[in-house]
């Protein structure tokens, strides 16, 4: 989220993604209403997300998006990191260069 608004519904977001983009913000909103009981982690990738160098290093941010971009290699060690070391539980977090 941008201003209280989500990135799916700003302008300049493409019609091509918005059935996915809204599919998996209504599973992101079942996840939330899920009893307390239930763990979950949902980690949402920036408007970009592309084949590139391997960095190792990333920025966190929560429901509104850490930056524009990651490196799919980027990616992979953010949500390896969030296996091995849970942080985010209950909770949505978003990754980017």
């Amino acid at each position: 989220m941008v201003d209280g608004v989500r990135l799916v519904d700003m302008p300049g977001v493409p019609d091509t993604h918005k059935p996915w983009a809204l599919i998996v913000a209504e599973a992101l909103d079942m996840l939330r209403a899920q009893p307390e009981g239930v763990e979950w982690t949902f980690l949402s990738p920036p408007p970009v997300i592309q084949p590139g160098e391997r960095t190792g290093s990333y920025r966190l941010g929560g429901d509104s998006p850490a930056g524009d971009a990651i490196s799919v290699e980027d990616y992979a060690v953010a949500l390896i990191d969030e296996a091995e070391r849970p942080a985010h539980r209950r909770r949505r977090f978003t990754v980017a260069n």
